[in-house]
């Protein structure tokens, strides 16, 4: 079954979320009954733990564009996870199969840079030829251009509702019209075409899983309809890439998930689901804040949470319990559809009837991390917008593709 044996392609793994989310497996799966993968109230879920079965093993494969930060990361994560287990107090049947989870553990770090399709087509295959099968992709990694901040605006955003403020950051100025080696939209690569990529190459292997695949796609609170014109899909116009980018990935996850469900696809067609970090401290924001202004970012987000803020998780750790949880909990402990009945924000009101989800991470005013839920926007609206931005994809997935394929071809006969 994979989730005794589960593989896990983690995108961004050596740093931030990405980190929190490899960390928190490990100190997660190395319990006969991790906490994580019970089902949560948040999605309408009773407190049982039906449905969590043993790990014994796992593969967590880290997919870094630095391998020399990824092989620090990975001999960080064995240390986390060595020091757990000598200062944690457990039942002797604990021990031992901490123990056997311990001799199980298997961490690979592989080369990948999302900006690339060729590294991308080259990752697909290495993968593919490497694991006998991908249970979970969890596609992480992400970025944002930033080059500065609009003062006059955050400073007012601060004093009028300082909460909202540390939220949604609309006063982070972000470069347009980037570029990547490809030609396509640096952001939008980054962030979404490149893990579109990703999981079409592994989706072979992801059907060869035991137990049911899943792809998680990593959201963001600031990713609304209003920062995202469809006409501008490579978000080479936009000012706000970032947030429109993970408002993209929100419709993409839906309407693949909605295909899955709806059509005759069989168990081991992989499930879409959307996840988010809520606010985190991290390295995203370096261009922005460094020494006293990262300092005071930091004391604004505790004082979020002071004030009654859920989304201020603020630690990667913590903010890695919607992804491992997605990656846990029985699947029949996830719906896809909920209703909300309560204001939204920003002018936004949330929908009336039951509407697609995404998970998140909260925090309650201690710190002690939960699993949450919030809707995605304005998806009636958006639907049929979502299915031809998937066909734009897979179009422009295929073309490069077959284009390198041609080139791989060309440049072997001229070595023969």
């Amino acid at each position: 079954m994979s989730r005794r044996s589960p593989i896990i392609v983690v995108t961004g793994a050596n740093g931030g979320v990405g980190f929190g989310i490899c960390h928190r497996l490990l100190i997660q799966l190395c319990q006969p009954c991790p906490s994580d993968a019970k089902p949560a109230p948040a999605l309408g879920n009773k407190d049982v733990e039906d449905g969590i079965e043993p790990c014994e093993s796992l593969t967590l494969i880290m997919a870094c564009r630095s391998v020399k930060r990824g092989e620090a990361a990975r001999a960080q994560l064995f240390r986390l996870l060595d020091e757990h287990l000598a200062k944690v107090q457990q039942s002797p049947e604990d021990i031992a199969y901490a123990k056997r989870f311990r001799k199980n553990v298997r961490i690979d770090l592989h080369y990948s840079d999302l900006a690339s399709v060729s590294t991308i087509l080259r990752l697909g295959a290495e993968l593919r030829q490497k694991y006998p099968y991908i249970s979970h992709i969890i596609c992480n990694a992400g970025l944002a251009s930033f080059i500065g901040i609009d003062w006059a605006l955050a400073i007012r955003r601060v004093l009028t509702n300082l909460v909202d403020a540390v939220t949604n950051p609309d006063y982070n100025l972000q470069n347009w019209g980037e570029r990547s080696i490809d030609g396509l939209g640096w952001v939008w690569q980054c962030n979404v075409f490149g893990h579109y990529c990703l999981f079409r190459e592994l989706e072979p292997a992801l059907q060869k899983s035991p137990e049911r695949p899943r792809v998680l796609w990593m959201s963001s609170l600031e990713g609304r309809p209003g920062y995202y014109e469809a006409e501008d899909w490579q978000l080479l116009k936009t000012q706000h890439s970032y947030q429109a980018s993970k408002y993209q990935m929100d419709l993409i996850a839906t309407i693949l998930d909605r295909r899955v469900l709806k059509g005759s696809h069989g168990s081991n067609t992989p499930r879409h689901l959307i996840i988010h970090p809520a606010v985190t401290h991290t390295n995203v924001s370096h261009a922005l804040a460094s020494g006293i202004t990262d300092f005071l970012k930091v004391i604004s987000f505790y004082l979020a949470r002071f004030l009654g803020s859920p989304n201020h998780p603020i630690h990667p750790y913590k903010a890695a319990i919607s992804a491992v949880h997605v990656s846990l909990v029985a699947l029949a402990f996830l719906p896809t559809a909920l209703s909300f009945s309560t204001a939204g924000v920003k002018g936004n009101t949330m929908p009336k009837g039951p509407t697609p989800i995404k998970i998140g991470s909260e925090t309650d005013w201690w710190g002690q991390e939960r699993v949450g839920v919030a809707p995605v926007l304005e998806w009636d609206e958006h639907e049929k917008e979502a299915g031809e931005l998937v066909k734009k994809c897979e179009a422009l997935y295929t073309s490069l593709r077959e284009a390198e394929g041609e080139l791989s071809f060309e440049q072997a006969t001229e070595h023969m």
